[in-house]
């Protein structure tokens, strides 16, 4: 079987991380988009008419795909969900938003304005 082959990449079935033959897991590696998304895609194109086309095109895509070898499969790291990543967002927001009060707390202090007047003379 031949698979898409795109600057290095390429484009498989991932049947560990997927629900019916990885093809939707597959895609979503290749394109380094969420599992999800592409499921969704699926699922509206098929309740937005395309029901038999994307029917025909994903097991076409199960026939055709190779599967993943398992050893390519455990080498990714783990993709960190979608908690921890705004967990980190806020964290890394705090800290900025602490910055923030700190520079104003200076620049409405007494002491800089008696720099800022020394620094005019």
């Amino acid at each position: 079987m031949s698979n898409v082959i795109v600057k290095g990449k390429k484009l498989w079935r991932i049947p560990s991380r997927g629900k019916v033959k990885g093809v939707c897991a597959g895609i979503a590696d290749y394109f380094e988009i969420p599992v999800r998304l592409v499921r969704v895609i699926v699922v509206l194109s098929m309740f937005f008419g395309l029901f038999m086309f994307t029917l025909i095109a994903y097991f076409g895509l199960a026939f055709v795909l190779d599967e993943m070898p398992r050893d390519m499969a455990n080498q990714g790291e783990k993709l960190p969900s979608a908690g921890e990543l705004l967990d980190n967002l806020s964290a890394e927001l705090n800290g900025g938003e602490r910055q923030l009060r700190e520079m104003e707390r200076y620049v409405t202090s007494e002491t800089f304005s008696v720099r800022s007047r020394f620094g005019q003379l």
